[in-house]
């Protein structure tokens, strides 16, 4: 079937599908609001009618909204949060978005990173990079290393819950290569172009690949915070770029639970700080001892 080709390389309802994402994990469409009308969004982002109707569906078999034929598309997916709260007191959500932004605010950004696709990180590093453009922010220098799943790694998801498919199973396979290669560039492109223009005066992104399947994400500013979030294995259907719907067991990266940890300077026995010493002295030995350069 043909497809609307995005700038980024991807397709145009993936490129809608990753802002109407960011948008709800942001909190920019909160839990148990309507989105907006599907006329609405295929104008805002120059796109069809069918490409909005596949992004809607791509959301619901994710868990993120329910539509109903009439009444437009729910919000219904809580964001990501953090801790365990009193019945009494509102959960404080620990976000990407703000960790990210905290990272861009230094003079030296500097970011360790350990995920399954990178596709949450490449939306928040463009939106930074908008913000260096716009003068919100100007950092000096910005240091990047990532670790990914290997890309022949036989990943246990996603998978087809039907085991007489073994057709179906290698497009999965691929579909989730195919979306971390194409995050991966648009992130690299996005820093290394502040640098070109002149904005940045160093930037340096290093991404390897180790032989392991990503069961958490972890996102490490050293020495200073972390962010940590389980996969949570789910069963949903995926929608094929040939239009086919599989029936699969995967992982939702962008609704993973997050929880953050500040190191204590002035108390290295605090919980904070011996997990960000662990999960960094981690990092460090899958970096340099496991992982194969890009």
């Amino acid at each position: 079937m043909s497809e609307e080709r995005g700038d980024g390389g991807g397709t145009e309802w993936e490129r809608v599908l990753m802002v109407l994402r960011t948008r709800m994990a942001d909190g920019a469409y909160p839990l148990g609001s309507q989105l907006p009308p599907q006329r609405e969004l295929a104008e805002e982002f120059g796109v069809s009618r069918d490409t909005v109707q596949r992004v809607m569906r791509e959301l619901s078999s994710e868990g993120w909204v329910r539509s109903r034929q009439g009444s437009g598309s729910r919000v219904v997916k809580r964001p990501t949060h953090a801790g365990t709260p009193k019945h009494d007191t509102p959960r404080v959500r620990a976000a990407l978005g703000t960790f990210i932004a905290r990272a861009f605010a230094q003079k030296v950004v500097q970011l360790d990173v350990f995920t399954l696709t990178s596709e949450s990180l490449d939306a928040h590093i463009r939106l930074q990079s908008e913000n260096i453009r716009l003068g919100d922010i100007q950092p000096e220098r910005i240091e990047l290393r990532m670790l990914l799943p290997s890309g022949s790694l036989d990943l246990p998801y996603p998978r087809t819950k039907s085991p007489g498919e073994p057709g179906q199973l290698g497009q999965l396979q691929d579909r989730l290569r195919a979306i971390t290669r194409r995050h991966t560039i648009s992130l690299r492109t996005a820093l290394r172009d502040l640098h070109t223009e002149g904005l940045v005066s160093s930037v340096h992104v290093e991404i390897r690949h180790v032989p392991l399947t990503p069961t958490f994400k972890l996102y490490l500013r050293p020495g200073a915070e972390a962010l940590f979030g389980p996969y949570e294995i789910v069963e949903r259907t995926i929608l094929l770029d040939d239009g086919t719907e599989v029936e699969a067991q995967d992982v939702l990266g962008l609704g993973s639970t997050l929880t953050r940890h500040v190191n204590d300077e002035g108390d290295p026995d605090s919980p904070g700080s011996v997990f960000m010493e662990s999960m960094q002295a981690w990092f460090d030995s899958c970096w340099e001892l496991l992982a194969e350069r890009d």
